[in-house]
């Protein structure tokens, strides 16, 4: 009964509610560009998607601030937080391509590698050797980019002389070079695990037939 109970807990917890948040407001977040615009004007939608991505990026930082304080840290919440992550941040990056703010390639590159590295991760950790694939600094400089390129796109107008659009343009093609440097990073220290168990395989493949 303990554990039924602490299992709710868990799935409830004030960490976990945030994560479940950031999820609930990507519909709104993409939604509140179709609004017509004699409801709200262009500058008032870009705004507004700012503000909830800008919102959601503090939650994140907010929730595994207070999982580790509360002692409420739980392996659903470790699951659900990159989950949430990686679906705003491709949302964002969809509606900035439909919105032509930013290139294909750039959102194919970025939303490739997240799904690549996060099946890698997997599967490292099932192999015993989750480690070795770790989050790096390069990783981290990565996102710091992409996370400051996509609210300046998203804004997309000057904001006390900044100028939005031009340095958003930069830090996210800056973003999508350093997701390519990180994805090859991580690819070569996952490599002797890789090669280890491809040639295990083989050899079982070799044996059977």
């Amino acid at each position: 009964m303990r554990g039924a109970d602490y299992s709710q807990n868990m799935l409830l917890n004030l960490p976990t509610a945030l994560t479940w948040a950031r999820i609930v407001v990507i519909p709104l977040f993409i939604g509140v560009f179709y609004l017509p615009d004699v409801w709200i004007s262009p500058a008032d939608k870009n705004l507004y998607a700012t503000l909830m991505f800008v919102g959601a990026a503090v939650t994140d930082w907010l929730d595994g601030y207070l999982a580790r304080s509360l002692n409420q840290t739980s392996r659903f919440g470790e699951f659900l937080d990159p989950v949430a992550d990686k679906l705003m941040v491709s949302a964002a990056l969809i509606i900035l391509v439909e919105l032509e703010r930013t290139n294909t390639i750039v959102a194919f590159i970025i939303i490739g590698r997240e799904i690549a590295i996060s099946a890698l991760r997997e599967w490292m950790a099932k192999l015993g050797a989750g480690r070795s694939v770790a989050v790096s600094m390069l990783g981290k400089i990565k996102t710091t980019a992409q996370m400051i390129a996509i609210p300046l796109l998203l804004y997309y107008t000057d904001l006390y002389g900044i100028p939005a659009a031009w340095l958003g343009s930069w830090l996210i093609w800056v973003a999508a070079v350093l997701t390519v440097w990180s994805m090859a990073y991580y690819l070569r220290k996952a490599w002797p695990e890789i090669r280890k168990h491809g040639q295990s395989t083989t050899n079982g493949a070799t044996e059977k037939s």
